[in-house]
């Protein structure tokens, strides 16, 4: 899986557009299966619940690496997500897809986490060698040379040193679109804000990307 590095090198973006809150959704959007399956987890249904589990754990493992910068600290968070949305599921109206809902626990978990590391003066960073380790190597094409690999992936720890500056709620943003693929909507969701919000915070975040990474080819 690749980073998508053209927003952060490129020139810096126009004007802000105008913005509005994420639409809400109904138990009409949902699918016939994912009603169905989020309806025997309400009810206790363990063969349900492992579904949900299996089709959704990797994704939570690899926002949390990508938030948390740790795999073993990303194991043990997706743990607690799953046990959240065991004990909550009953709550769920269809207010949004189920995994964007999930998106939403593992961003609040992770966020938690971080504010204990933080109060225990623990390093909070996205490691590089650990979104390899989750993606794969850095894939730029069947014909790419040595040059343009180590090119590229000297620009990614030129990106890793720039994100780690980052506030943590513009490097969640940033992780959920440029990473994860998030409309804003769903972002704007998981994250409890306005889509507004969240491009806001998703302008300053690659203002500061790119300031940083200026600044490190000047270096």
């Amino acid at each position: 899986m690749c980073w998508n590095f053209r927003g952060f090198v490129g020139s810096n973006s126009g004007n802000m557009l105008a913005v509005k809150d994420a639409r809400a959704v109904d138990w009409s959007d949902i699918g016939v299966r994912e009603a169905s399956l989020i309806q025997r987890c309400a009810a206790g249904d363990d063969t349900a619940f492992a579904e949900v589990v299996a089709e959704h754990q990797r994704m939570v493992v690899q926002l949390a690496v990508n938030l948390l910068g740790d795999r073993d600290e990303a194991l043990d968070l997706s743990q607690d997500v799953f046990i959240r949305v065991f004990r909550t599921i009953g709550q769920f109206r269809g207010q949004s897809a189920l995994r964007t809902w999930i998106y939403r626990i593992a961003v609040n978990q992770a966020s938690n986490r971080h504010r204990f590391w933080r109060r225990r003066r623990r390093s909070d960073q996205v490691s590089l060698d650990a979104h390899v380790e989750v993606h794969g190597d850095f894939q730029c094409g069947a014909d790419a040379g040595p040059d343009r690999i180590l090119a590229q992936k000297e620009l990614a720890a030129r990106l890793q040193g720039a994100l780690d500056a980052l506030p943590f709620d513009q490097r969640t943003a940033i992780v959920l679109r440029e990473v994860d693929g998030l409309s804003y909507d769903d972002i704007a969701f998981s994250l409890g804000v306005a889509v507004g919000t969240v491009k806001s915070r998703l302008t300053r975040a690659r203002q500061s990307l790119r300031a940083s990474l200026r600044e490190a080819r000047k270096a």
